[in-house]
């Protein structure tokens, strides 16, 4: 809850973001990436932020953790 309230004060506000980046296979993969295997990074600060192709939109973590597991229970059906 410290770091949500910390990130509304000083996250990133900016709206200049990367093309999505798919991270390959076997590949060391960014934080941001290993939630939808996607991201994008911000082109002012740098910061990376999970991209979500089908929603084709920056998604947060919390969405990101959902996405994955409707997966995980769609694979194991």
């Amino acid at each position: 809850m410290l770091s949500k309230l910390v990130d509304a004060f000083f996250g990133c506000h900016h709206a200049n973001y990367s093309f999505p980046i798919t991270v390959r296979a076997g590949a060391r993969r960014p934080k941001a990436a290993s939630l939808t295997g996607t991201y994008v990074a911000c082109l002012e600060c740098g910061r990376e932020f999970p991209y979500d192709w089908t929603k084709m939109k920056v998604v947060s973590a919390n969405d990101g953790e959902r996405r994955v597991a409707a997966m995980a229970a769609k694979e194991a059906a």
